[in-house]
């Protein structure tokens, strides 16, 4: 049976409190891309503890992608989920509601909830440098856009997928805690929060 690890909202902001002002010293972003659904919740707490003074909030764009697919269970009522093979891209970049026109020269930070198998983190930041590098091309510009990466848990555990590794040996990486390979319910999947609750009660913080 999978382990479940129940994780709630209260402990969700303390995460992203915990790393903002790493995120604000060391990534500098002037624009944040969750990917959802994990990422959206995420991303709009750390939006507030990344805010100062007399500086505008963050703009937040969203992405949609699909990498987990439902396993039969023996309780209709507590499906298991397990990562898939191919990530589906449900959902991408509006640039019509932002300010900036494109992604050149800025320094984005991709907010997800977890890294699992790392597959979906690898596609997302793949498929945003194409974007940059088409843009770029187009506007005749040689900017630099730097992207980083903030998640709630990073799974200990063999990764499918690979990040750039500029990115990593610029430590442009961050996981606010590290866990083992468990199945990590988060509160925005309960259908009854009481109970989500009460279970994560009972159970180590994560």
């Amino acid at each position: 049976m999978v382990e479940k690890v129940y994780v709630t909202y209260n402990q969700v902001h303390k995460l992203c409190q915990a790393s903002a002002d790493q995120i604000l010293s060391e990534f500098k972003p002037n624009l944040m891309i969750a990917i959802g659904g994990g990422g959206y919740v995420p991303a709009r707490i750390l939006r507030s503890f990344l805010k100062r003074p007399s500086a505008p909030n963050i703009p937040i764009q969203a992405i949609g992608l699909s990498l987990y697919e439902q396993l039969p269970s023996s309780n209709p009522s507590d499906p298991i989920e397990a990562p898939g093979t191919k990530v589906t891209r449900t959902q991408w970049l509006d640039f019509s509601s932002l300010e900036m026109s494109s992604l050149i020269g800025k320094n984005i930070l991709i907010v997800d909830e977890v890294d699992d198998t790392r597959t979906t983190l690898e596609y997302a930041v793949r498929e945003l440098e194409k974007d940059v590098e088409t843009a770029a091309k187009e506007a005749g510009s040689k900017e630099s856009t730097r992207f980083s990466i903030f998640v709630l848990h990073n799974k200990d555990k063999t990764k499918k997928g690979h990040l750039p590794q500029d990115m990593m040996d610029d430590r442009r990486y961050l996981a606010a805690r590290t866990v083992s390979d468990v199945w990590i319910c988060y509160p925005w999947e309960a259908t009854d929060i009481d109970e989500h609750d009460k279970l994560a009660a009972s159970q180590a913080t994560y």
